[in-house]
């Protein structure tokens, strides 16, 4: 016989006070493993009771105290009944300022929200949360995030980027800014539907599904046709990688430049065009230079400044 939601939701709880208190060799215990392979609620179960420490230890934060050190018991009690917010409410902290979460230069952040919703943000981003009793507003400042939405049909999950909006309920989606095109905003959907739209734009709105990408600007949406796994493969860095499959050398060297402040630089501009495949840490650009090299028969040069791929020089 299958676990209720609410054996799953206290089971979950327990794991996450070990996961608060143990770190990392929590998450890597193999009954933890094993337990979340058993039921695929689990892992929204324990994303959800992480997300509550979580909120629990920032609320308190915010108003001047240390973070809770409750035993382990008390601190599942909190969690597993919904004290979470009994006890946030009581202290005055339920109306929280909206949280902001920064990524610096290489930085790849995973972190779960308190409605128990999942963000993935990408290098040089910047996002402002505000989960508020009848809607969740997400502001993309700057940079790229991927969204797995708790589903809560009571409360929209709207993101917006400069004048664009993005509106799920229970669904997986990425927003992010154009650097070439400051009011383009890239859209790709990776679970569910989402709806899009320009505030202030009298125009219809555009809904997308599973595998559907759009770039959608104050005057202009052009939807981009892609296979699932092209789309997968765009969202490589949420796993630290950057997966090429014929860009060029030119676009490549874009891609490695977002996370490094070493840049790549393609001297020759015949080689720039030249394509190339390959699964790369976004932080190595120097094995992506070597492969270039060895693949190509490319010259590259290191310096303080720059990695830099030329065409090796006849002997």
């Amino acid at each position: 016989m299958s676990p209720s939601a609410n054996e799953i939701d206290d089971e979950a709880a327990l794991w996450a006070v070990r996961i608060d208190a143990r770190g990392a060799e929590a998450e890597q215990d193999p009954e933890l493993k094993a337990w979340l392979a058993g039921d695929p609620r689990r892992a929204g179960a324990l994303l959800r009771a992480q997300a509550a420490i979580s909120f629990l230890d920032r609320g308190r934060a915010l108003a001047g105290s240390t973070p809770l050190q409750t035993p382990s018991s008390n601190r599942r009690a909190l969690i597993a009944a919904g004290g979470v917010l009994a006890a946030l409410a009581g202290g005055g902290l339920w109306r929280l300022r909206p949280q902001r979460l920064d990524t610096g230069l290489g930085e790849i952040r995973r972190v779960p929200l308190a409605d128990g919703s999942m963000v993935a943000i990408n290098t040089s981003s910047t996002l402002e949360i505000d989960l508020k009793p009848k809607a969740r507003e997400i502001s993309l400042k700057q940079g790229e995030a991927w969204f797995q939405v708790a589903k809560d049909p009571e409360r929209p999950f709207v993101v917006a980027a400069g004048p664009v909006r993005v509106r799920a309920v229970g669904t997986a989606f990425s927003v992010r800014r154009r650097e070439q095109d400051a009011s383009g905003v890239d859209i790709m959907v990776t679970e569910g539907v989402v709806e899009a739209w320009v505030e202030g734009v009298d125009a219809p709105r555009h809904r997308l599904s599973a595998g559907g990408r759009l770039v959608l600007a104050s005057t202009t949406a052009t939807p981009v046709v892609e296979s699932a796994s092209d789309i997968e493969r765009s969202l490589a860095w949420r796993n630290g990688e950057i997966a090429l499959d014929g860009e060029s050398l030119e676009e490549a060297a874009r891609l490695f430049n977002r996370y490094n402040s070493r840049p790549i630089v393609i001297e020759d501009p015949d080689l720039a065009k030249e394509r190339f495949v390959g699964l790369f840490q976004t932080n190595t650009p120097e094995s992506f230079a070597s492969a270039v090299a060895a693949t190509l028969g490319a010259e590259v040069r290191v310096d303080e400044r720059a990695i830099r791929i030329s065409r090796a020089r006849a002997s």
